[in-house]
């Protein structure tokens, strides 16, 4: 991340890309997905819109006709619709007169615009519940924050592509292993729930909203509609298994389309930029990444981190961490209760990429 005097790093972005070979992808009149993460408003670690104007600019020197994109939230915020999404996204920078392209939420107003993709050789997910507009575009890109994650471990670009192009139905699939649950003290009684589930799974009882665990199938649609935010997934899905999920999802939005990943391992927060705050990094800055192969990029992001020192002071300074350069899970010291290889094994289990890899420096 180090430029002199006569360059930039949005010409060493250029020329990342370039020289990873995204000219290779026929992008000539062809609708571009470009998945990158706002960040929630408050945060200050996310991706700077810059990147995504040099990116999106290349795109459309090649031909391409590219928009910026992600999925509605399932937790309540400034992400949880589009309309919200959308003025966090332009609070942040991304908007129109920054990046020259459109900004568009793929799973709509409520998070339930979605296509059904089917999951070669999944075993957890047989049919991903993806947002429209990533599911109907002809190529993918990431952008990647390569950072820390809570449940995840570390959120990089299986992340950035699984969980993040999920519409609320599909992230409710990987978070949950069963129904969602309810917030008496937040639920108002208004039937918005009882009106879209289509199993009967919720009812109105003493004015409040409950949940008939025997007829909800986990669809998470009264998740979607609740004005209030008071219905929301039990997160009680093992991390591990999670993890299996995202990459089962990762591999229902680039299996049978062209695609292309970028991650920018920088400002690497404890937490991910979902967060509507920011630690200071647990490392230094370390540079830019990109490969066609999702798994192997994760791979080669996660090596370089665990070859930083740590920073004095931060989220993973404990236990008597060395803050000497070697060997050492970062992201093991920051969340100690998490599995973050377990999505790593899963995608190359399941044919989406492979772990090994060559580190060629630009």
């Amino acid at each position: 991340m180090r430029v002199g005097p006569s360059s930039s790093l949005l010409s060493k972005f250029r020329r990342l890309i370039d020289r990873a070979g995204i000219a290779d992808i026929d992008f000539a009149d062809k609708f571009v997905a470009v998945k990158v993460h706002f960040g929630e408003f408050g945060n200050m670690a996310f991706l700077r819109q810059q990147y995504a104007k040099v990116l999106c600019d290349r795109i459309k020197e090649l031909g391409g006709k590219p928009f910026l994109t992600d999925c509605n939230t399932l937790y309540v915020g400034y992400r949880n619709n589009a309309l919200g999404h959308l003025d966090c996204a332009y609070m942040n920078g991304y908007n129109p007169l920054s990046t020259g392209v459109h900004t568009i939420i793929a799973d709509g107003l409520r998070g339930t615009d979605e296509r059904e993709i089917p999951v070669e050789g999944g075993e957890y997910v047989k049919s991903a519940k993806i947002g429209s507009a990533v599911a109907e575009a002809d190529v993918f890109v990431s952008l990647t924050h390569f950072k820390g994650h809570g449940n995840a471990g570390f959120g990089g670009s299986l992340k950035n592509i699984g969980m993040g192009c999920g519409s609320k139905k599909g992230k409710m699939e990987m978070h949950s292993s069963g129904t969602p649950r309810i917030s008496q003290r937040r639920c108002i009684g208004c039937g918005m729930c009882v009106k879209h589930c289509n199993n009967a799974g919720v009812h109105l009882e003493g004015g409040k909203a409950v949940i008939d665990e025997d007829a909800c199938v986990g669809c998470g649609y009264c998740i979607a509609y609740c004005p209030k935010g008071a219905i929301m997934t039990k997160w009680d899905e093992a991390k591990p298994v999670m993890n299996r999920k995202i990459a089962e999802y990762a591999k229902a939005v680039v299996w049978g389309k062209p695609s292309f990943h970028i991650s920018l391992v920088t400002d690497v927060s404890p937490d991910c930029d979902c967060e509507g705050s920011n630690d200071i990094p647990v490392i230094p800055d370390v540079g830019m990444f990109a490969s066609f192969d999702p798994v192997a990029l994760d791979q080669a992001c996660i090596d370089a981190v665990n070859r930083q020192p740590i920073t004095p002071g931060s989220a993973a300074d404990v236990g008597g961490a060395s803050h000497e350069a070697h060997e050492h899970d970062v992201f093991k010291l920051v969340h100690p209760d998490t599995d973050w290889e377990a999505g790593l094994i899963h995608g190359e289990k399941i044919g989406l990429g492979v772990r090994e890899y060559e580190l060629i420096t630009v």
